[in-house]
């Protein structure tokens, strides 16, 4: 028997009891306070000198949290360029790490986008040990390319998952996801943001939103057109979206200043095609 199907029995038998454990009187108690002791558990996290506290119920968030400065230190290079006290959006949020960087590194004032029900939990918990609770303003709206309801798509339901499709059925490569979860949202444009609910206006947005970037690109002509700089998440192999998101860049004077990732993303294949791009005005 392999390792790999090992692991998948031994996770199978687990469940299988935690199921039927949990279906007892004292099961449901004793899941009730896993979950809830799961939820207190924090890891600290420094980056030049910047100390930050994050909730880690997960071994997914335990991961985000060990690999704070190797997994995209392009991206958190990027958030030290920018001057103190800017606006930011940082689209695809997901659990706040860079929200809370930006917002305590660079007393940037931040607005998180992030639809998935499964990570605003945890967007919100992180603001608050962080006491940015003044700094970060969520916005649990999906961005789009214009103002209509439309269905989100999501490959798990893991607090601090990523990979969700909102309006389209492809992923950050272009290729179809598979889903596992599902719900109906209003998503909005970037202009619809700033025009008809009053956000403030960017001067720096970061983009990663495993595949609609370019969708978002196309609803945020306004805005694009006073930002000072954008850092987007591209994924090379899906050539459609990379030459329509340098089309809609390029068109709002922004020039491509560097394109990396991390080795951490170099040697995982199914990632290796994709970089941060950092364009500027």
């Amino acid at each position: 028997m392999t390792l790999a199907r090992l692991k998948r029995l031994t996770k199978s038998s687990l469940m299988s009891c935690a199921a039927a454990f949990g279906k007892t009187r004292v099961g449901r108690v004793v899941s009730e306070q896993v979950v809830e002791a799961s939820m207190r558990r924090t890891r600290n996290v420094t980056h030049r000198g910047t100390e930050l506290t994050f909730c880690v119920p997960n071994g997914l968030n335990h991961f985000r949290v060990q690999t704070f400065s190797s997994k995209e230190p392009e991206t958190l290079e990027w958030i030290e360029s920018i001057p103190e006290g800017s606006v930011l959006w940082d689209v695809g949020a997901n659990i706040g790490l860079y929200s809370c960087y930006a917002a305590k590194a660079r007393r940037c004032r931040v607005i998180a986008f992030e639809p998935s029900v499964f990570n605003l939990e945890l967007l919100a918990r992180n603001i608050l040990l962080n006491r940015l609770t003044d700094k970060i303003t969520i916005m649990s709206l999906p961005l789009s390319e214009v103002l209509a309801e439309n269905t989100l798509n999501l490959t798990t339901t893991s607090w601090g998952g990523a990979l969700s499709a909102f309006g389209v059925t492809h992923g950050f490569d272009g290729r179809e996801i598979d889903k596992v979860f599902e719900f109906r949202a209003l998503g909005l444009s970037m202009d619809d943001a700033v025009n008809k609910l009053g956000l403030p206006r960017p001067d720096y947005i970061k983009l990663d939103v495993d595949g609609i970037e370019h969708m978002i690109l196309r609803g945020g002509r306004e805005v694009l057109a006073g930002v000072l700089g954008v850092s987007v998440e591209i994924n090379d192999g899906f050539e459609i979206q990379a030459a329509e998101c340098r089309r809609l860049l390029e068109s709002s004077g922004l020039r491509l200043v560097s394109k990396a990732h991390s080795d951490v993303i170099e040697k995982n294949a199914a990632f290796d095609a994709t970089f941060n791009q950092a364009w500027a005005r």
